[in-house]
């Protein structure tokens, strides 16, 4: 049994809760845990490591004197270094500063070299893309490739009977040959198949070559259901088979997708196959306009419904090599990089609706919606959230690590740091711009459709 899979069986609100807890743990532990172990490795003492704020449930002090400490509100978390006025680090604590040795000054944030103070600062973020790497190589890894030719690995429940075979290796579909599942032109050569409900296929069976019928090789099967969407809402069901819109049958996912763009967001009567499920299911649904990132850049908003379609057969895999796995893991991590970068570009022109900015019930509902979708689409959804908190930390504003970031690239060309008031004014404006953001995500979160 996948245990994530059962959380939100437990109660909406408060499983909702708990997956956005666990996931925003996770990234806050390594992300500060990447300040604390290079701000070691430099030589700059960490006095407390607390996950959460407030009071204090459980702590202990370790052999360095770092107080390691769980307190009692889980959102968030800090390493108080020595000398610190505050768990932000910014500013010193004059009385403490005046009490410490000029050896003890060294392993404070005040009185280390501009190099430790920068290589500690920029660990946060780095140990959060970091963590995303490691999570979407993982991933990738338990997922394999598929093996060459296609080959059959599972079957799609179906709502009749289908005539591949586990092991089968599919030659050709349509009259057509089948291409390399990782060729670009395999999603074209899917579009080009006869529009058929069955099609005859070759597969070469226990090393001979078998024609047979079998259904359209992309039914309107869903494989995954996108969070905050109309599919969702409706508690349609990873494995559910859509058999028809409006009262015409469909069988192949082309013909759902343009049912739904040519409804033009009125409301969509389906029928819905369910595995085990005696009598065929009916839903109400309303396509919610939707901006997509395009291949060569930019958005383009399409209506949908929130599902990803699935193939009529699972390919069976093998093992990537590291390497493979591991490129794919840091090329996830940067597309997910620039597509932030790029969705925000396009809120701040006015290209894209600013509703694409979720804050913190956002963030909660999806988190409970990729836990209910198993372990593999939370662990998923915990590398894409430690990526968007690493880069929003390297945002130049006073408060965030990019702010201390450009303050050392000031005191790195000028030869000394900001005056103490400019400083407290910049912490000012960045603090003012933080809550506004997270006030506008709010706002968001509970007015957006």
């Amino acid at each position: 049994m996948d245990f994530i899979s059962q959380i939100p069986a437990f109660g909406g609100m408060l499983s909702t809760l708990l997956a956005f807890v666990v996931a925003l743990s996770v990234i806050v532990a390594v992300h500060e845990y990447g300040h604390y172990i290079v701000g070691r490795w430099s030589g700059i003492h960490a006095e407390v490591f607390s996950l959460g704020f407030g009071p204090v449930l459980f702590s202990r002090v370790d052999k360095r004197g770092t107080r390691w400490q769980l307190a009692a509100l889980p959102f968030g978390g800090y390493v108080k270094f020595l000398g610190d006025s505050n768990a932000a680090s910014v500013g010193s604590d004059g009385e403490a500063i005046k009490a410490i040795t000029p050896e003890e000054l060294r392993h404070t944030m005040l009185g280390a070299p501009l190099w430790a103070r920068t290589a500690t600062v920029a660990a946060g973020p780095v140990f959060n893309f970091l963590l995303s790497i490691t999570l979407f190589t993982v991933i990738g890894f338990t997922n394999g490739v598929v093996k060459e030719p296609l080959t059959v690995g599972a079957l799609q429940p179906m709502p009749q009977a289908v005539a591949l075979l586990p092991g089968d290796e599919i030659v050709s579909i349509g009259g057509q040959d089948v291409p390399s599942f990782d060729d670009p032109d395999f999603g074209d050569f899917l579009d080009n198949l006869p529009l058929e409900r069955e099609l005859d296929y070759v597969v070469r069976r226990d090393g001979g070559m078998v024609d047979l019928r079998a259904p359209y090789p992309m039914p309107a099967a869903i494989r995954q259901l996108a969070p905050q969407s109309a599919a969702y809402d409706i508690d349609l069901k990873v494995g559910d088979v859509i058999t028809g819109v409006d009262g015409q049958p469909v069988f192949a996912f082309g013909q759902l997708k343009d049912a739904v763009e040519a409804a033009n967001g009125k409301p969509l009567s389906l029928t819905v196959w369910r595995e085990g499920v005696e009598a065929p299911l009916e839903f109400v649904l309303a396509p919610r306009r939707v901006d997509e990132p395009k291949p060569g850049g930019g958005f383009e908003t399409n209506w949908r419904i929130g599902i990803v379609g699935a193939l009529l057969v699972e390919p069976a895999t093998e093992l990537p090599s590291i390497g493979s796995a591991l490129s794919n893991g840091v090329m996830v991590t940067w597309e997910i990089v620039v597509s932030s970068l790029s969705g925000l570009y396009h809120m701040v022109i006015g290209a894209i609706s600013t509703c694409n900015m979720s804050g913190p019930l956002g963030i909660a509902e999806v988190s409970g919606a990729m836990a209910s979708q198993g372990t593999q689409s939370f662990v998923y959804f915990i590398g894409v959230l430690s990526t968007a908190v690493g880069l929003l930390n390297l945002f130049p504003i006073p408060v965030l690590d990019g702010g201390h970031l450009v303050f050392f690239g000031y005191e790195a060309v000028s030869g000394r740091p900001p005056s103490e008031k400019a400083m407290n004014i910049l912490m000012r404006v960045g603090l003012t711009l933080i809550l506004g953001m997270m006030l506008f995500a709010l706002f968001n979160d509970i007015f957006c459709p």
